[in-house]
């Protein structure tokens, strides 16, 4: 059984005429016939009953169609993949807030190396084919490929005093935090502030915005470390303590793995992931 009998079977299947099935696919009568015999040799199993006028459809072509059509239209897509030109498979994926300009670029890069002619389309948010998301935003019914784990680490200021002390960050009070209430770590991070509101200077509404606030000179953050590497006005400390972490990766629908593109992609990350945080 391959893709021509899948084809020839949709056919005579839609048209309920052999002639007429013939006729679409471009083949003579004979060649089809032999062809639906064929199949229904290899399935073991008989797809129509031959009428004076046309075929009628058995209980086992019924259950058949479905299968045929998901299997004949995923074959044209990966060939479509494989192809240059304009006729290209694509892909639309969603970016969540928060995440780093270094993981982004990452799962680009290798989006374009597993699918190296598809048609990429990126979009903000809750959106798209699949989505680049922390764990904590993967809805009940998404299915979640991680990608990166990585610590939050304590962001500070250049000014700021504690960023000239190199035995550990944690080892005074801080007393100047910038939190994030509204955002899904904030639970997990509340322990490391204290009970003191003195000891917040500002909030923030996403890590992004408590980055732009620590590095104006404003406090400390706890952030991920994607999101500080690099930054020019922002130093770290690690915690002496477990720090907290966070897993970035893939969110999906479980139908979502019956497209090809995302199916090649999910298979080629599950073998080939990024580099770690921090990595050279």
């Amino acid at each position: 059984m391959d893709i021509r009998h899948l084809k020839a079977f949709l056919a005579v299947f839609e048209e309920r005429n052999i002639t007429s099935a013939a006729q679409r696919l471009f083949i003579s009568q004979p060649t089809l016939s032999v062809t639906i015999k064929q199949l229904e040799e290899d399935l073991g199993a008989a797809l129509f009953t031959r009428q004076p006028r046309g075929v009628e459809v058995t209980d086992q072509a019924r259950v058949l169609y479905p299968q045929a059509r998901r299997m004949v239209l995923e074959a044209d897509a990966l060939r479509r993949l494989f192809r240059g030109g304009e006729d290209r498979a694509s892909l639309e994926l969603g970016v969540e807030g928060d995440i780093a300009d270094s993981q982004v670029e990452g799962v680009v890069r290798m989006i374009h190396q597993a699918l190296p002619n598809l048609l990429l389309t990126l979009q903000e948010g809750c959106q798209g084919d699949a989505r680049l998301a922390v764990e904590e935003l993967c809805c009940e019914d998404e299915l979640f490929l991680p990608l990166w784990e990585e610590p939050y680490v304590m962001a500070l200021p250049l000014g700021h005093p504690m960023a000239r002390i190199d035995s550990g960050a944690d080892s005074a009070p801080i007393e100047d935090w910038i939190t994030c209430p509204q955002h899904v770590s904030h639970q997990r991070l509340m322990a490391l502030y204290g009970r003191s509101p003195e000891a917040v200077a500002g909030h923030a509404g996403s890590l992004m915005q408590a980055l732009r606030m620590v590095a104006a000179g404003v406090g400390v953050a706890m952030l991920p470390q994607s999101l500080v590497d690099g930054h020019p006005r922002v130093v770290t400390r690690a915690l002496h303590g477990p720090a907290p972490t966070r897993r970035v990766g893939l969110c999906y629908a479980a139908q979502a793995l019956e497209l090809p593109t995302v199916r090649v992609l999910h298979e080629y990350c599950q073998t080939n992931r990024p580099p770690a945080v921090g990595a050279a």
